[in-house]
């Protein structure tokens, strides 16, 4: 079996210069693909001259991380593939791990390495860290990191463990799944994109499997810890959040307005509001403005309700709730979590 790396990148040359020797040294006979949003820098450039066995893929515009693989892709014939971030430090060995679990289990289709910090090699890394989980009302967290609460790596999460979703930052799939699901939904563009592709692939078959290998290990710059201190971020993974709810319930609810799970996090979204107006932070306030005026919202969300959708109801979750953990019991870190 061969996988395909491949590293979707928007002017990102020093990133590239920085993270790329790695990958190219550890990942023997694999095929390495660059696909660029069409950048504007001199990146490509670059890779052609300093790595001219890399397979470049040109996409016309910048798509944004959904739509771009989703378009790369279409060129990538490789039985897997692994989706990197062009910030991302591969260690020797990285794939051999993975290559032998994705053989020797046909039912496994998804499969996230250990992420840690790049700056604190110690430290689990926010996007994905020993693996995702979400709970009844879709909000993520992690093996290693919950919210903001981001574990040391004392080696409690070396376990290969099944898990709901896999980061995107380092994220392996099968091409046939990939392309059975039409890949990421290109309505999400930033954000979630992986999570709501992990829980298709439950609601189409719960028999495939994700999971967790730790002895694959990568460290990765990220930034995700500033995803509620950037309005923009914010808008996306509020927006996305409500997407994923609304495309992935059962068929059986009959309205979203009395779907408990939409209920509750329109209700949180409010009391975030709330929080940032009495908190002074006008510019984050006008993010909730935004969501609920959006006309493209409306219309998506009326979109995804809409949707055929099936009737079976596998259990996605294992937390009720990841708000109530850590706001209320003080729950701050996966091994403390009542998982039964």
């Amino acid at each position: 079996m061969k996988i395909a790396v491949v590293i979707l990148n928007w002017n990102g040359l020093k990133l590239l210069k920085e993270f790329l020797p790695s990958v190219v040294n550890n990942s023997g006979d694999n095929s390495i693909y660059i696909i660029d949003n069409n950048s504007d820098d001199s990146s490509v450039d670059f890779v052609k001259k300093t790595y001219p066995s890399i397979n470049i893929i040109i996409n016309i515009e910048n798509y944004g991380y959904a739509k771009g693989y989703n378009e790369g892709l279409k060129h990538v014939k490789e039985e897997v593939y692994c989706l990197l971030n062009n910030d991302v430090e591969v260690t020797k060995g990285w794939l051999i791990r993975i290559v032998n679990e994705f053989e020797s289990d046909k039912s496994l289709v998804v499969i996230q390495p250990k992420i840690l910090d790049y700056k604190n090699k110690n430290k689990f890394e926010y996007a994905g860290a020993a693996g995702g989980f979400i709970d009844y009302y879709g909000y993520p967290y992690c093996r290693g990191r919950i919210f903001d609460v981001v574990e040391n790596d004392n080696g409690q999460y070396d376990q290969d463990v099944d898990i709901f979703w896999a980061s995107g930052a380092c994220f392996f799939i099968k091409r046939e799944v990939f392309q059975k699901l039409e890949g990421f939904d290109e309505n999400f563009y930033n954000h979630m994109e992986e999570i709501d592709l992990c829980w298709r692939i439950t609601n189409f078959n719960p028999n495939l499997k994700k999971r967790f290998i730790y002895k694959s290990v990568v460290y990765h710059l990220g930034g995700g810890s500033l995803n509620y201190n950037d309005p923009n971020k914010l808008f996306y993974n509020i927006r996305n959040h409500q997407y994923m709810i609304i495309k992935n319930i059962n068929a059986s609810q009959l309205s979203l307005f009395f779907d408990l799970r939409f209920y509750v996090t329109s209700q949180f979204n409010v009391l975030l509001f709330l929080f940032y107006f009495v908190s002074f932070k006008f510019k984050f306030m006008t993010v909730f403005i935004k969501l609920w005026i959006s006309s493209d919202f409306a219309k998506s969300k009326q979109k995804y309700f809409l949707l055929k959708k099936s009737n079976n109801n596998p259990k996605y979750y294992v937390i009720k709730s990841i708000i109530y953990n850590y706001l209320i019991l003080k729950k701050r870190k996966y091994s403390e979590l009542n998982k039964s």
